[in-house]
């Protein structure tokens, strides 16, 4: 099988395909990044009835043209870029760098079964991964704007807002303020808008959450069970693990969330340390549901909190070990709820395609 290395770029891309065996360069084509372009980049292809596509970056620059090709039935890899770096490196030519060595590189890696993986169509793991996005975005929006609203009232006011600010109480503390100067009526003007804005935002946000809702329930995810883990949790669990069966082991699944400790041993010494590495978002959605289970008597997570501190632990150790169970309970059912609706999935898959 002829394996095509693709070095994706914003406006072109570039093609090169290589045979796995000999490693040769069997030709290279480069396009404009257009359907059209695209239709004859599958005509030059089909020279090689037998191939699979390697794109560098296949979730970056390169997943418009990766999901394309996946419509059309094709076997389609993603590269990182790191890997391609390396190829390069290690091959041939010293220093030199062109797209059609990139591409030639994307191709070897996959060849190599390096560190390529198969790349997936879009379906509601997508969906869960856009709101949520979005969701951080209009959340630190709020919080930016609220932080201008506190800054404004802090000269209008002696001993300004109170922390918890909602544009209720934001709109109550005009009520009662009478500007005496330009200055005074400028800043009442830009706290209405600043206010406004944040009444626009939490509509925003609670139609974000709506969204998600129907999400979840559209995947059929029984994340929601879990204490602590509401529809926004959930989403982004869900959506910023992808799919769960991609990690081999529920170890491999701490490590990509960062709630595994790092092993430092030399010689006689052997310890662990916090890892500050890994998906901090997802790190961060763990360390918050470690945070409510603490705080509720009758759930697992305080059982399995009381019990490491009695074994002699510090709170915060225990906490760090609560959150790496979680990480395995949650990876655990996010892989069952992949193979309870594979036909599903595959459904809502060509949907989104």
């Amino acid at each position: 099988m002829i394996v095509i290395g693709i070095d994706p770029h914003k406006s072109t891309h570039t093609a090169t395909a290589v045979d796995p065996v000999t490693n040769t360069d069997l030709g290279s084509i480069r396009i404009d990044a257009t359907l059209a372009d695209y239709k004859k980049l599958i005509a030059w292809a089909k020279t090689w009835p037998q191939r699979q596509w390697a794109i560098e970056n296949a979730e970056g620059l390169g997943h418009h043209l990766a999901q394309w090709l996946l419509t059309l039935g094709e076997i389609v890899l993603d590269v990182p870029t790191t890997s391609t770096a390396r190829v390069r490196q290690l091959s041939r030519g010293g220093r030199r760098k062109n797209d059609r060595i990139d591409a030639a590189a994307a191709a070897c890696v996959a060849a190599l079964q390096g560190d390529a993986r198969p790349v997936d169509p879009e379906g509601p793991t997508d969906v869960l991964a856009l709101l949520d996005e979005r969701r951080t975005n209009l959340s630190g929006s709020r919080t930016r704007i609220v932080n201008q609203l506190h800054a404004l009232f802090r000269q209008l006011l002696a001993g300004g807002a109170p922390t918890s600010l909602t544009a209720a109480t934001a709109t109550a503390l005009l009520r009662g303020f009478r500007a005496r100067s330009e200055v005074d009526r400028i800043r009442v003007g830009l706290c209405r808008d600043l206010i406004a804005d944040i009444r626009r935002l939490d509509g925003q946000l609670a139609a974000n959450e709506k969204q998600m809702t129907h999400a979840l329930d559209a995947h059929g995810t029984r994340l929601r069970e879990i204490d602590g883990i509401g529809p926004v949790t959930a989403a982004c669990l869900i959506g910023r693990t992808g799919r769960a069966s991609r990690f081999p082991t529920a170890a491999a699944y701490a490590n990509y969330n960062g709630s595994a400790p790092v092993q430092i041993a030399s010689a006689d010494t052997d310890r662990h340390r916090l890892s500050r590495y890994g998906d901090r978002q997802l790190n961060s959605a763990l360390y918050t549901i470690a945070m409510v289970q603490i705080r509720m008597p009758a759930s697992a997570g305080r059982g399995y909190y009381d019990k490491k501190i009695a074994e002699g632990k510090s709170p915060r150790a225990a906490t760090r070990s609560l959150k790496r169970h979680l990480s395995d309970h949650v990876w655990r059912i996010m892989l069952a709820d992949e193979k309870r609706f594979p036909r599903q999935r595959e459904k809502e898959s060509d949907r989104a395609a």
